[in-house]
């Protein structure tokens, strides 16, 4: 079973292009859009576990230059 969620990304003023770009670039990254609002950026992706998401989102997504902060949201099937 693959583990999904949704990465909210805030980004420097002017990046969140960029930035979206870069990340679509990431294996794991299923879409990664410019959007408005409290976030610039929203980002799906998935791993096959929690520990490979967790290594995608610290290790590559924050990596990123020009994000400030992420909040990462899993996707749970109630």
């Amino acid at each position: 079973m693959v583990v999904q969620a949704y990465i909210l990304i805030q980004t420097e003023v002017g990046k969140a292009a960029d930035v979206a770009a870069e990340i679509a670039r990431i294996k794991g990254v299923t879409l990664a859009e410019d959007v408005t609002g409290p976030y610039d950026v929203i980002v799906r992706a998935e791993a096959s576990n929690v520990d490979d998401l967790g290594r995608l989102v610290v290790a590559r997504v924050q990596g990123v230059p020009g994000i400030t902060r992420t909040l990462t949201c899993p996707v749970v099937h109630i």
